[in-house]
């Protein structure tokens, strides 16, 4: 075969290739209509957290944790727990020290329940 012969032959193919990935539909993930990828929300277990009180408000409370007392947080309460935080509170509320387990969902700083005797409430 003459060398030109080959040479038109490689550049036939080489466009065949590119003509045949153009007229390819584009690969697409599951989207919604903006465009933006979708995917299911996993579902995360609560889970319980051994914690130190450092401070109490109506709004929050910071705690430190047992195992990791560098580990600092500061949780906000749900709306179940803001009612009974708010009745903890009003009979003395938790004091700096007092030793308390948080439950809340990972990686979210809301507190879904909290256990533990606050040193401030008198016991019935």
């Amino acid at each position: 075969m003459n060398k030109h012969r080959i040479a038109a032959l490689r550049f036939a193919a080489g466009l065949a290739l590119l003509a045949g990935l153009a007229a390819a539909p584009p690969a697409r993930a599951q989207m919604d209509p903006t465009g933006t990828v979708s995917s299911k929300p996993l579902k995360t277990k609560p889970v319980w957290l051994k914690a130190e009180v450092i401070h109490v408000d109506r709004h929050s409370i910071m705690v430190r944790e047992v195992d990791h007392p560098m580990m600092v947080h500061t949780f906000s309460f749900g709306t179940k727990m803001a009612e009974e935080m708010e009745k903890i509170q009003n009979a003395g509320g938790y004091q700096r020290g007092d030793k308390v387990r948080i439950q809340h969902e990972p990686g979210k700083e809301v507190a879904l329940a909290i256990k533990g005797h606050p040193a401030g409430v008198e016991v019935e």
